[in-house]
């Protein structure tokens, strides 16, 4: 594989942004094109989770400069889990020791991924729905978009999340599951009001609050190193219950508006212990939005080509483990160290795509195993 070689990621999420800063600071030619219209996020969450291994994928793909900008404007530090009772009796308090000022343990998702824009102005391409791809005649991938356009490349990465148009065409088969557990997500800006009604339990790292009757919550507080203009710190507040214990079925909760789902999270803890339920109470009513847990069935291997996947395209993981967007940034930096090997002559395209997928799939599913684990403690053995 020459240098002179095009590759085309389709999404600019996590991985594929990051796997994009690493190939275009490597030398190579490489485009994004995003189904977003703009860089901001549409609902997907709020505050990511980022462990030893995404922080040292970030180190590995970005620039040293760019890798402080996203550290400035990362959350603060934290080295807390924490699970309690409804009533804030507390069940299990861990603390991870040893997690010094340079590292990142937590991000704002839309703060992360203007950062990971950085540099990348003329390679990510916003507004770019992909369709479908077809092989030329000359052994590229042309990639067809919804607005009619389309673009070539030699290798075609889809880090087109969950829904990936990419998988649907290169793995029929490939299956994601529902977990039948919904997220309500939702966050409270922080104030010198809403800042005394946190109570010390939640107030550190992440911590999961259960009922044992179907519902549970998570909070987790992102504080800014350095605010990027217009952004403020908040609590990020997640309801996580079955459609039948929220009394609302999937189709109607999709319907919803950001009030009235805050309004079923009032609900659905009103017997909880008051200092949560102020929480609830005061949380941003507008910021609420649902997300269905789901996980990627296992698939063996295929046979590599000029096409392949990363991240929540070909694993789909439920937030439970906390390594979603981690697992993502490790895919980014092992595909492209090996591209960038190919780009060296020490192999060909076609076997750096082997070489990744080789690493990637295994890990991947394992990791997907770990969270199922993980979500079977918090609800039950039913998901």
């Amino acid at each position: 594989m020459s240098k002179t070689a095009r590759i085309l990621i389709a999404g600019a999420g996590v991985g594929g942004l990051a796997l994009a800063q690493a190939l275009h600071h490597g030398g190579l030619e490489v485009a994004v094109h995003e189904q977003d219209p703009t860089p901001r996020i549409r609902h997907q969450g709020f505050r990511i989770h980022i462990d030893e291994n995404g922080d040292r994928a970030l180190r590995s793909c970005l620039p040293a400069a760019t890798f402080e900008l996203v550290r400035q404007s990362s959350g603060t530090n934290d080295d807390v889990v924490g699970m309690y009772t409804e009533q804030l009796d507390p069940v299990l308090t861990q603390t991870f020791p040893g997690i010094t000022d340079e590292l990142i343990t937590n991000v704002d998702r839309n703060t992360l991924r203007h950062g990971l824009l950085t540099g990348l102005g003329d390679i990510v391409h916003f507004g770019h729905e992909v369709r479908g791809y077809r092989h030329t005649d000359s052994g590229r991938v042309r990639v067809e978009f919804a607005d009619g356009t389309a673009d070539e490349a030699d290798l075609l990465i889809g880090a087109d999340g969950v829904g990936s148009a990419v998988r649907r065409q290169l793995l029929p088969h490939a299956g994601v599951r529902d977990l039948g557990v919904r997220c309500l997500y939702g966050r409270m800006t922080l104030t010198e009001v809403t800042r005394a009604l946190i109570p010390p339990a939640v107030e550190r790292g992440f911590s999961w609050v259960s009922d044992n009757a179907g519902c549970g919550a998570g909070f987790a507080p992102v504080r800014f190193r350095r605010p990027p203009a217009g952004a403020s710190d908040y609590l990020m507040i997640t309801l996580l219950a079955t459609p039948e214990h929220l009394g609302v079925s999937h189709e109607r909760l999709a319907e919803l508006s950001a009030r009235q789902l805050w309004t079923l999270a009032v609900q659905a803890t009103a017997a909880w212990h008051p200092a949560l339920r102020e929480l609830f109470a005061h949380a941003d009513a507008d910021s609420f939005f649902p997300i269905a847990l789901r996980a990627g069935q296992r698939v063996g291997p295929w046979t590599p080509g000029p096409v392949t996947l990363l991240g929540d395209a070909i694993h789909t993981m439920p937030p439970t483990g906390g390594v979603g967007a981690n697992t993502a940034l490790r895919d980014a930096q092992t595909l492209a160290g090996e591209l960038l090997a190919a780009a060296r002559g020490r192999q060909s395209l076609i076997a750096a795509v082997g070489a990744y997928e080789a690493v990637m799939l295994p890990r991947g599913f394992a990791t997907i195993d770990a969270s199922l684990e993980m979500a079977a403690q918090l609800f039950g053995s039913s998901v």
